[in-house]
C-alpha cells in the first residue's frame, strides 16, 4: 500500500499498534517525514545513570500518546519514525562505563592524572569510544538527510547530539541553539573527557558555523563556565532560572520574556532540551535534576513562539531516564511530539 491508503485505513482514535512504528504509528520509516535517530549512550555520567535507556523508554511510553494534537491534529499522517536502535553502540557503551567510572573515581580519590599510567590509557580509550558514537551519530544523520527526511536526535545522555550539530554544519552556513537546560554544559573536557555530557556545549561552539547559543533555565554551573561566557559573550547568551523567576515575580509577562529570548537568537535555530530543564516533578529520573526549572507549558510556549518566529532546522531530546514507572516516558514522548510537530511545519 501506499501512505495514503495506509492512512485511510488507519483509525488514529484506537489503541496504538505495539508492533508499529513510535507513537503506535502505520508506516516504516521510509514514509515517514521525521525521522529520530536514536542514541542510547551515557559513558560519561557523573551522577545519576539510566540516560542510555531514553529512547527505548520514551518509544514504549509513546503508544499511550493520543494522536490528536491540538496544535498539529494531522501530524500523525506526516509520519514519524524512529531509526533502530544501534546494537554496536550499546555494546560499546556498556563497555566503556566501568572505564569511565573508574577514571571518575580515581579524581575523587585525589589520584594525579597526569602522571598516572592506567589513567591515561582508560582515557585515551573512553575519548576514542565517544568519537566513535560521535562520528556514528554524524553519518547517520547524513544518511537520513540523502533520503530528504527531517532529522532529530533522542538521547542518550547531552553528549549524545555532537555529531548530529556536525552534519547540521555542513548543511547551513549558521545556525543558532535554543538550549533548555538546568545546566550549562560548558566545563572543558570535564574529568579528562573530551565529549563529556557536561562539555557538549562547549565543544559546540567551536563549531564555526553554531553562531549563537542561547541557554535557558540555567541554575547550576561552576565558576569555569561562568568565566566561559564570559570569554564567549559574543556567542553565548544565558537567562538563568534565577533571571527568569525574578522577572516574573516583579510582574513581567512571560510572553516578554520569550520575546527578549528569542531576539537573542539568529534567523536559522537548533533546539537543544536537555529534560532537566523543566520542574524536576516532570523529570525526576533524569541524571542530575535541580530544583526550580520551567514549567511544561512554559516551555511549550517557548519552544511554539521560537518556532514561529525563526526557522527550525533541527532538534534534540536528551537526558530521559526510567525509573520505577514510566512517567519521565511519558512525559519525553509528549514533549517529543510537540517537537516533532514544530519540526514538522518548519521549512528546512
Amino acid at each position: 500500500m501506499n501512505k495514503q491508503e495506509i492512512i485511510d485505513q488507519f483509525d488514529p482514535n484506537s489503541a496504538g499498534l505495539t508492533d508499529a512504528n513510535i507513537y503506535g504509528l502505520p508506516f516504516e520509516n521510509e514514509m515517514c517525514n521525521i525521522i529520530l535517530i536514536p542514541v542510547p549512550w551515557e559513558v560519561t555520567v557523573s551522577y545519576g545513570s539510566g540516560a542510555a535507556e531514553g529512547p527505548a523508554h520514551i518509544f514504549e511510553a509513546s503508544f499511550q500518546v493520543d494522536l490528536h494534537h491540538e496544535k498539529f491534529p494531522g501530524l500523525w499522517k506526516e509520519g514519524i519514525g524512529m531509526d533502530e536502535i544501534p546494537n554496536e553502540l550499546q555494546v560499546l557503551g556498556n563497555e566503556m562505563r566501568p572505564k569511565a567510572e573508574r577514571i571518575i573515581a580515581m579524581h575523587e580519590e585525589g589520584i594525579n592524572m597526569q602522571d598516572n599510567a592506567e589513567a591515561a590509557e582508560l582515557l585515551a580509550q573512553v575519548n576514542a569510544a565517544c568519537e566513535t558514537m560521535n562520528q556514528w551519530v554524524e553519518n547517520r544523520v547524513e544518511f537520513w538527510q540523502g533520503k530528504g527526511k527531517k532529522v532529530a536526535l533522542l538521547g542518550g545522555d547531552h553528549s549524545t547530539p555532537l555529531g548530529y550539530y556536525r552534519a547540521l554544519a555542513k548543511k547551513h552556513e549558521h545556525y543558532g541553539i535554543l538550549h533548555i537546560d538546568a545546566h550549562m554544559d560548558l566545563r572543558i573536557a570535564y574529568e579528562g573527557f573530551q565529549y563529556s555530557h557536561a562539555s557538549i556545549m562547549y565543544n559546540t561552539i567551536q563549531l564555526p558555523q553554531v553562531n549563537k547559543l542561547v541557554q535557558v533555565g540555567i541554575r547550576d554551573f561552576c565558576a569555569l563556565e561562568d568565566q566561559v561566557t564570559q570569554d564567549f559573550s559574543h556567542k553565548v547568551k544565558v537567562f538563568s532560572d534565577f533571571q527568569l523567576q525574578s522577572r516574573m515575580i516583579e510582574g513581567e509577562t512571560w510572553k516578554s520574556i520569550c520575546d527578549h529570548i528569542i531576539d537573542q537568537l539568529p534567523e536559522k535555530i537548533l533546539i537543544s532540551f536537555d529534560i532537566d530543564g523543566l520542574d524536576p516533578t516532570l523529570c525526576p529520573n533524569t541524571g542530575t535534576p535541580v530544583p526550580g526549572g520551567l514549567s511544561y507549558a512554559q516551555a511549550l510556549y517557548l519552544l511554539n513562539k521560537a518556532a514561529e518566529k525563526k526557522q527550525l532546522i533541527g532538534f534534540d531530546l536528551v537526558e530521559v531516564a526510567p525509573g520505577e514507572d514510566d512517567w519521565n516516558g511519558n512525559v519525553g514522548a509528549r514533549l517529543l511530539f510537540h517537537l516533532c510537530g514544530l519540526f514538522d511545519q518548519a521549512k528546512v
